[in-house]
């Protein structure tokens, strides 16, 4: 019998059901072990060793893994087909190395690229040893990230108080956050006019012509700059007589994407589903471990972090079947379709993210799958078919139409299109979302701009002329799936660390997301600004891309991994030491000048911008204080002026007791009471009246303070506010804003709400929906945390792990351990091994023992846990001598998606 080695459990169950009685499948449960978060883990003068510490939670688990690997007859490793499933695999070996469990057994690498009896099977009789220089760029890539955490980390925390920490990827995509924010603070709108002929045929047959050229001159999109030169050309069109001068009809062909890779699919699910990017990971996780179909479980796609482009030949052959069986031999290609990808950096060894099976339609399977999981397969299975078939040939056509009027003469265009073959187009004709937001951007169109016949020297009939005025705008803050994308394009990182590296920043408080758009919070900006200024190389986009190409030539056996650090450590250790005599007040100065037009902004009354508004004799600056960065006053103690520093930077208002008064809005026309703005203790806030009886309501996060005048005051202090009754009981349902954002209330079910502003808008039948979906997941019932989910065995502990929604929001929990979920984390698709994962974490930070909670527990069962019951009560919190930074490291970095840019140690908040 050989013992074969995955990562997850749900996969070993699927995997030993194909294999059979002469394997034994067992989980490692992801990394087994990791640098220890402190100095010393990576040793550069002793040519970087590491220091590899087995997690608590992993310890037993290896001492089984070795005990089936003494009685078994070979081992076979078959963790994910990826970097870290690869690492993965090579410290399993080295642990079971030095326990001695492998003697002179055969050891072999496999990877299943799909959970399928056939994928299995095949992958099981091919073979392979641990590939050497993947494991190089991996330990290559985690001491990179070491040393840039555990060296810049302290550096900030000296010269910047409040700022958390720094990575070699997190920063550099926080500061692509950051100069967008900044592109858009500096742009300065321009007024342009569009002219625009509505038209008619002979026959009466209405169209619209766009202005290209006035009295001989070329007219572009911001030629037409003010109102007055737009009157002029409306006039003399209101006038003219317009003929068709030609008529031109251009074939053309339209090809399909390539299938997804790991960031086009996070596009394309936030572009259509609205789904973050660690949740589009979470739910094709699930797919591709497997779900029960109609009592056999098998994954319904490939594996999900890949940047590769191609498919299998055989599953290039399913496809062509099923576009030939569903749509009709006309819908395929002569041809099978071959593409490469254009992303820097990408490894073309895997698949693209397919359909494990072309005649596993999404109405086949959608009785098995939730709702997510449905949407995403059958995202992934539309781009997978469409990508083998015929191209659409589509028919443009252009008329240029001459106005005249006296001597003077305009020329105008008309375009329209039609789709005479829709080819792969075919495939998305049903979609319930409007898929020219997938990442393609025109996966599929319609006739809605055909244009009626014309032909040359015909008279066209006028109907009205429109003269418009537009605005130029700045360019979009990046959502997820753009940052992605910008990422992607750069080859800054890798596409299985995105989703991590964006949750990162937002547990840093570093940026905040608002309608799925990212903004910088004052603390990222600062850390940027003070990294531009002392670390510039280190966030530079082109250097951060070179090193990411080294580490896949690291990977491809062109490079020696320890050359490739110690060229990196050499400049880096020596521009770290060079900042060692910087004073605070340099870094100040430096962030003063740099971050001026946002922290200073220009005053309406044209006074000073850095003049203190109380004393007049100060001058403002930026200081930091213990918990982080603000404005004050030079002539401090005698002048107590502060100033917050808000999303944006530049917020007014003032610290409780220290301000320079609250600034008024108007008058409420119910109460007559004054509405006045505020800043406290906790932040901004509006205010309706004065003393005790007056009514406080905070600035939701994300809104512009400079933004809030009455009518956005009074739509706050309105909060609470009924919507209806539940046409079920008539109790009421009230929507609010609260500590975890807004939510719609009925009874102890409370749902949350999108955005601030539906709070608003929400009417009866919007909040009934939401509080049923609410109640269908499983709605928190203050008071009564039932439970949502039962996982699975807990390893150590034992019992059942369940997901409960609590007051505080939803968390995982076993014999009495409480593990709240990470920020964003959906409760309906956590995993049981991240669930021990959240649960060991917690364990260890409050000194619970596994056997603590076992004492009316049945003998036998007391008996698995032998080792941990025997050790004494009071040893647990004798190891909690670090601070609280070096436990959430370590429950970080024992998480697979995270191992690529989170050895950087944790603030202790």
């Amino acid at each position: 019998m050989d013992v074969v080695i995955v990562e997850s459990p749900a996969k070993a169950k699927t995997i030993n059901k194909y294999l059979g009685s002469g394997y034994k499948v067992l989980a490692s449960y992801g990394h087994v072990r990791d640098l220890p978060p402190k100095d010393g883990s990576v040793r550069p003068d002793e040519d970087f060793e590491m220091s590899w510490e087995v997690g608590k939670p992993s310890q037993k688990r290896l001492t089984e893994i070795a005990q089936a690997v003494r009685a078994a007859d070979g081992l076979v490793l078959a963790t994910d087909p990826d970097r870290e499933g690869e690492a993965i695999s090579w410290h399993v070996l080295e642990v079971l190395r030095q326990k001695k469990a492998i003697g002179k057994k055969p050891v072999s690498r496999v990877v299943f690229n799909a959970i399928t009896k056939k994928a299995v099977l095949d992958a099981i009789a091919n073979p392979r040893q641990i590939d050497e220089p993947l494991v190089d760029a991996y330990l290559a890539r985690r001491a990179l990230d070491y040393l840039v955490g555990f060296t810049l980390s302290p550096v900030l925390w000296r010269k910047l108080p409040g700022a958390r920490s720094a990575g070699r990827v997190q920063s550099v995509a926080l500061r692509l956050v950051c100069d967008r924010e900044g592109e858009i603070e500096r742009f300065k709108p321009q007024e342009y006019w569009q002219v625009v002929a509505h038209l008619a045929t002979e026959r009466g047959e209405a169209f619209d012509a766009r202005l290209t050229a006035f009295e001989g001159d070329r007219i572009q999109r911001l030629s037409v700059s003010n109102g007055e030169r737009a009157g002029t050309i409306k006039s003399m069109l209101e006038s003219a007589s317009f003929v068709v001068d030609s008529v031109e009809a251009k074939p053309t062909r339209r090809n399909p994407g390539p299938p997804f890779t790991t960031s086009s699919l996070q596009q394309a699910a936030s572009a259509k589903l609205g789904f973050s990017a660690s949740r589009t990971m979470q739910v094709a996780q699930k797919l591709y471990e497997g779900v029960d179909i109609g009592g056999e479980t098998a994954g319904l796609i490939t594996y999900m972090r890949t940047d590769g482009v191609q498919m299998a030949p055989e599953a290039i052959e399913n496809a062509r079947e099923a576009i030939a069986s569903d749509f009709g031999k006309r819908y395929l290609p002569e041809k099978p379709r071959h593409y490469a990808t254009k992303a820097k950096n990408a490894q073309e060894a895997h698949e693209a993210i397919r359909p494990t099976s072309f005649s596993r339609s999404p109405k086949d399977v959608e009785k098995y799958l939730d709702r997510d999981q449905l949407r995403l397969y059958e995202l992934v299975w539309k781009r997978g078919i469409a990508s083998q078939m015929a191209s659409a040939e589509i028919e443009r056509t252009t008329v240029e139409i001459v106005a005249k009027s006296g001597d003077r003469t305009a020329n105008l265009r008309a375009s329209g299109q039609v789709v005479k073959f829709d080819g792969f187009l075919a495939a998305y004709v049903d979609h319930r979302d409007d898929s020219k937001n997938a990442s393609d951007s025109d996966d599929a169109e319609d006739d809605a701009n055909r244009l009626p016949e014309m032909n040359a020297k015909e008279r066209s009939e006028r109907r009205s002329i429109e003269a418009s005025q537009h605005f130029t705008e700045p360019p979009p803050r990046y959502s997820e799936a753009s940052l992605i994308k910008r990422m992607e394009e750069l080859g800054i990182g890798r596409p299985s660390t995105y989703a991590a590296t964006l949750q990162t920043l937002q547990d840093r408080d570093y940026i905040v997301v608002d309608k799925r758009k990212l903004l910088p919070d004052a603390k990222g900006r600062l850390v940027t600004a003070f990294l531009q200024n002392f670390f510039e190389r280190y966030v530079e986009y082109d250097f951060t891309a070179d090193l990411e190409s080294k580490l896949d030539r690291i990977s491809a056996g062109e490079l020696d991994w320890k050359d490739v650090l110690r060229e990196f450590w050499k400049d880096f250790s020596s521009h770290v030491d060079g900042t060692k005599e910087l004073r605070v007040s340099d870094v100040l100065d430096a962030l003063n000048e740099d971050l001026a037009p946002l922290v200073f902004p220009e005053r309406e009354d044209g006074t000073e911008p850095r003049a203190c508004p109380r004393c007049g004799t100060g001058q403002l600056s930026l200081k930091l204080g213990k918990y982080g960065a603000f404005v004050g006053c030079s002539n401090y103690p005698e002048c107590g002026f502060t100033r917050q520093l808000g999303t944006s930077l530049a917020v007014d208002g003032a610290e409780a007791g220290q301000d320079d008064g609250p600034r008024e809005l108007g008058t409420d026309p119910e109460t007559g009471e004054a509405v006045t703005l505020r800043t406290g203790r906790f932040g901004p806030y509006v205010q309706r009246g004065e003393g005790k009886e007056a009514r406080r309501t905070s600035i939701p996060k994300g809104w512009e303070v400079g933004s809030i005048d009455l009518e956005k005051a009074l739509k706050l202090l309105s909060l609470p506010r009924e919507v209806g009754k539940h046409p079920e009981d008539g109790e009421p349902m009230i929507v609010n804003l609260g500590r975890y954002g807004p939510y719609v209330q009925h009874q102890k079910t409370y749902a949350n709400v999108e955005s601030v502003e539906d709070l608003f808008e929400m009417g009866p039948n919007r909040a009934v929906s939401l509080i049923a979906e609410k109640r269908e997941k499983g709605g928190r019932a203050r008071g009564a945390a039932a439970a949502l989910r039962t996982l699975g065995e807990h390893p150590t502990f034992g019992g059942e792990i369940e997901v409960k929604d609590g007051r505080f929001g939803p968390y995982v929990t076993v014999a009495k351990v409480n593990a709240t979920l990470p920020k964003g984390t959906d409760p309906q698709s956590v995993t049981l091994e991240q669930a021990i994962e959240l649960i060991n974490a917690r364990a260890e930070k409050t000194g619970k023992k596994p056997g603590a909670a076992k004492k009316a527990a049945p003998k036998k069962k007391a008996a698995d846990d032998g080792e941990t019951k025997s050790a004494p009560k009071k040893k647990a919190p004798a190891k909690k001598a670090a601070p609280k930074k070096t436990t959430a490291t370590k429950s970080k970095a024992t998480s697979k998606v995270d191992a690529s840019d989170e050895s950087v140690p944790w603030d202790a908040d």
